[in-house]
């Protein structure tokens, strides 16, 4: 392991660290020394993810909270402060999506989406950035983006629209945060096999995202390691905030 990707000492925070993309992206960043806070909403497999860091010989522990309720998000962060003392990189890696046609949306579906993907990240943010500026800790906070967050894709509206906003909260907090020496970026993933993937996926729509990846494959989880190391890395990327990190194959921003 080298210097600049040594993560020893510092603590991270990944939310949705029990989900197919954040528990890879919590493996990664323990693979190179960081102390992992895996938080999820299924408290059970949120400790299935813990205990296989564990198991690999690195540090880690399981906490419960819904990243739609804040009050939850309040309380794993004192939480997660009893137990390490605070925190150096936060990871928002929790999610929703839908397909639902536009013209059947309910203002329910929409909430419940714009909660988890927009709401409940800024609110995420604003708690725990704010106590990384009280105790005066420089780090890195990475969002999970989204190939449709600029041209949006076909048959997912509202979460499109939420991803858009996660790249404006992105660039906006970049700025908000740098005399801080708080460093915040984006990853966009393209298309990987993730729970959310799976469910608007046919055939048809299968073929048209591979006829814009140059790759003409779907991504592998563990691909998300490096994007995700080099942006919590002071060393790596000390001087990248605002930033969009696409891994993608070489998606092409076209509506499919």
């Amino acid at each position: 392991m080298g210097d600049l990707f040594n993560l020893t000492g510092k603590v991270a925070v990944v939310i949705g660290g029990n989900s197919t993309l954040g528990s890879v992206m919590a493996k990664g960043l323990a693979e190179h020394g960081a102390k992992i806070a895996v938080v999820g909403r299924n408290f059970k497999t949120t400790e299935i993810v813990a205990k296989e860091i564990k198991e690999n010989g690195h540090i880690a522990n399981a906490f419960q909270a819904d990243i739609s309720d804040l009050e939850t998000i309040k309380n794993v962060a004192q939480e997660i402060e009893e137990w390490a003392g605070g925190w150096d990189i936060l990871i928002n890696a929790a999610g929703k999506n839908s397909s639902t046609p536009f013209f059947e949306i309910a203002q329910e579906e929409w909430d419940d989406i714009m909660n988890v993907n927009l709401k409940g990240v800024a609110f995420t943010i604003q708690h725990f950035a704010k106590r990384m500026i009280e105790q005066e800790r420089k780090g890195s906070i990475i969002n999970i983006s989204s190939a449709s967050s600029d041209i949006p894709l076909s048959k997912v509206f509202t979460y499109a629209a939420s991803k858009a906003g996660i790249n404006n909260m992105t660039q906006f907090l970049a700025r908000e945060f740098a005399p801080y020496g708080i460093r915040v970026n984006a990853i966009v993933p393209g298309f990987f096999p993730a729970e959310q993937n799976r469910k608007i996926m046919d055939d048809a729509r299968v073929e048209s995202i591979m006829n814009h990846t140059p790759m003409k494959r779907f991504g592998k989880p563990e691909e998300l390691k490096g994007a995700t190391v080099f942006l919590a890395s002071d060393q790596a990327s000390g001087f990248v905030t605002g930033s969009f990190l696409r891994v993608d194959g070489g998606y092409l921003s076209m509506t499919i």
